[in-house]
């Protein structure tokens, strides 16, 4: 018989090649219906379902690894890139320029070195252990299509077996045909049933032997890593003696729960109001204390006495020694006294009715927080950038208190709690906070 397209494929072996899928499609479908029976081997299938586990596994530890040597990869070359803008800055005249070059080249060859070992010792051997997974399941694919081919060569004999009319001739030809196919597929079952087992539990070894090779090259590739990073760190150590003189201060920054300010000046109001300038502050303060102290404006305080009533009798105290003041002069440039008297203080204290003071100022003072100052309101939105500030929106009203420790306290920045926090929780270590004062004005 002729051969078709020059390749030994006779048409003889075509049509032989599509009666047999044609056979197995029609057996598998009466297998399908229940109107044939299938030849079941449960052990077999167990293989066969841990032959299709250990290939899922092997596939995601093969592409694990490539990630892993990837990431590798990417870290190497951002030493490299790190260690170069090392020898950049490092200027010549520096001492341990020659050691720093030298610790970054033997950075680049560890790093090189330690890539190509995870390639050679867990890569290529991953790479060989899954090499075999495609022959032996190509080979479980066949066994199945020559299972069916034994089944249907078993129905065909039985079927001439138990016809009316039988024809010794099919008889004896379906008997041929049905020990050729049981010999084919048990030959490839029985080397199945002995390799899949075997094939399934050299993965525990594979398994130890990658991963102790992977442990193994990071251990030495760290242990090696350390001593350059030990060197280097000699070798900054040597050149921060030198130049002890320029180091750089680094100032540390306060924690969650400091209260203060650490070296920051408040932002601008939007509305670009100026930053109260906190020397204005300190004249003003002097002269509003240099107003106090006229002749007679002592003013004794009781410890009961609340803040504000002193406050007021101060300035009345004030108002007065000024009056006496004029009087005096007054009375100088008549000639009717040859010296001024002192001006007499005359302190107010606020009205009592049964004890109580009259207009509620001492019942709303004991519902202030401790230390409580004076109240401000917001005339800006503010936004808080650290956990210990205020987040203030135009309108709020913050009760102004003393820092704990006064030294935390920077210019142009108070410490307050807002209001509405304040009667609602009582409670400063959770509401208090600091702003700044640019952003608020005085209401009381």
């Amino acid at each position: 018989m002729a051969e078709l397209g020059g390749k030994g494929v006779t048409a003889g072996k075509i049509a032989s090649n599509v009666q047999k899928k044609l056979t197995r499609a029609q057996e598998k479908v009466l297998q399908k219906l229940g109107k044939a029976d299938e030849t079941k081997d449960e052990q077999f299938e167990q293989c066969v379902h841990n032959f299709n586990k250990q290939l899922s596994e092997g596939t995601r530890l093969q592409k694990d690894l490539r990630t892993y040597l990837a990431s590798v990869k990417a870290m190497h070359e951002a030493s490299k890139k790190l260690t170069e803008c090392l020898q950049e800055v490092y200027e010549p005249d520096w001492p341990g320029r020659d050691d720093t070059n030298k610790i970054a080249e033997n950075n680049d060859l560890l790093w090189t070195d330690f890539h190509q070992k995870l390639v050679d010792q867990a890569l290529l051997t991953m790479d060989t252990y899954l090499g075999q997974f495609p022959d032996i399941k190509s080979r479980i694919a066949k066994r199945g299509r020559k299972l069916v081919d034994y089944d249907s060569a078993r129905h065909h004999f039985e079927a001439l077996q138990t016809a009316k009319k039988k024809d010794e001739t099919k008889i004896a030809k379906a008997e041929e045909e049905l020990v050729k196919a049981q010999k084919v597929f048990e030959e490839m079952n029985v080397d199945l049933q002995e390799e899949l087992p075997s094939l399934w539990n050299s993965r525990v070894g594979f398994y130890v032997n990658t991963f102790q090779s992977i442990a193994g090259l990071e251990e030495n590739f760290h242990k090696e890593m350390s001593k350059l990073n030990q060197n280097l760190h000699d070798v900054l150590l040597g050149l921060d003696k030198q130049y002890s003189g320029n180091a750089f201060p680094i100032k540390a920054q306060p924690s969650d729960s400091t209260p203060g300010k650490a070296n920051k000046s408040p932002s601008p109001p939007p509305d670009g109001s100026p930053i109260t300038s906190p020397e204005n502050k300190t004249v003003n303060h002097e002269l509003e204390s240099s107003s106090l102290e006229a002749p007679g404006a002592s003013i004794p305080k009781s410890p009961s006495q609340p803040a504000e009533a002193a406050h007021a009798g101060a300035e009345a105290a004030g108002s007065e020694a000024a009056a006496g003041a004029e009087a005096s002069k007054a009375e100088a440039d008549s000639g009717s006294a040859s010296s001024s008297l002192p001006a007499v203080v005359v302190e107010t204290f606020p009205a009592t009715v049964n004890g109580t003071v009259e207009g509620g100022a001492s019942s709303e003072r004991a519902d202030m927080p401790p230390g409580f100052l004076f109240k401000v309101q917001a005339m800006h939105d503010y936004t808080a950038t650290d956990s210990d500030e205020l987040q203030l929106k135009a309108g709020d009203v913050v009760l102004v208190i003393p820092f704990e420790n006064p030294e935390d306290q920077d210019e142009g920045w108070l410490m307050g709690v807002k209001e509405s926090d304040w009667m609602q929780h009582k409670e400063l270590d959770q509401c208090r906070g600091v702003f700044p004062e640019n952003f608020t004005e005085r209401v009381q």
